[in-house]
């Protein structure tokens, strides 16, 4: 048990996670690279964990960090981007760290591209839902939520004289449900109203605030 340790603290055990973790880097890096390339349109989802969508780049937070500009660049270069995806991602964000993600996705939007937002509403008026969404909750992933918004609240984080808000799915505070369909070019949610397997056509057991923030 302590050589063992001992091997894990040593110094050349150390430079060997560090090439390891370089070489791992490097490697996804060059194939997101060779997707890219192929592309006509740059759709990127962030904080993708197993999802994949046709035409769509999947990304999680060791390849793109939102709150890290240098990460963008790292991954982007001079690459503008059509859309950004973040499904039940901006949550596990301060405030703070969510306005700083907003500002870092509009430097690599292009005029006219869109980030797509999903993340748990806070006027549900089941309160069973919300002791599973609230930092702390006992949801799946909940644990590390930092922030609970509602339609009003997550307007705060963007910058509106660089964003337009356009929102397709929330309650509001006098617990009605408000709904248009979204256009599934610009990312499709899986916690939505028709595609969460939680919901029937009579009862919603599952949704999310769903807005897309437009570059001006």
């Amino acid at each position: 048990m302590f050589i063992k340790k001992l091997i894990k603290n040593s110094f050349i055990f150390k430079i060997y996670n560090k090439l390891k973790n370089f070489i791992l880097f490097s490697t996804q890096i060059f194939f997101f690279h060779k997707k890219l390339s192929k592309l006509k349109k740059i759709k990127i989802i962030i904080g993708a964990g197993n999802t994949n969508f046709k035409n769509w780049l999947s990304t999680n937070i060791c390849l793109l960090n939102l709150t890290d500009e240098n990460s963008f660049k790292k991954l982007l270069k001079n690459h503008k981007v059509d859309n950004f995806l973040a499904e039940h991602v901006f949550e596990h964000l301060t405030f703070e760290e969510a306005k700083l993600a907003t500002f870092n996705c509009s430097k690599y939007l292009k005029k006219g591209g869109v980030l797509r937002i999903a993340v748990p509403d806070g006027f549900f008026p089941d309160k069973n839902y919300i002791n599973q969404v609230k930092p702390g909750g006992y949801g799946a992933g909940a644990h590390d939520h930092k922030e609970i918004y509602n339609y009003q609240t997550i307007r705060k984080i963007f910058d509106e004289n660089v964003f337009k808000l356009n929102f397709f799915e929330f309650f509001d505070e006098n617990s009605q449900f408000q709904y248009k369909p979204a256009n599934q070019e610009n990312g499709h949610i899986i916690r939505s109203r028709f595609s969460d397997p939680r919901n029937t056509i009579n009862e919603i057991k599952y949704t999310s605030i769903i807005l897309d923030a437009i570059k001006q």
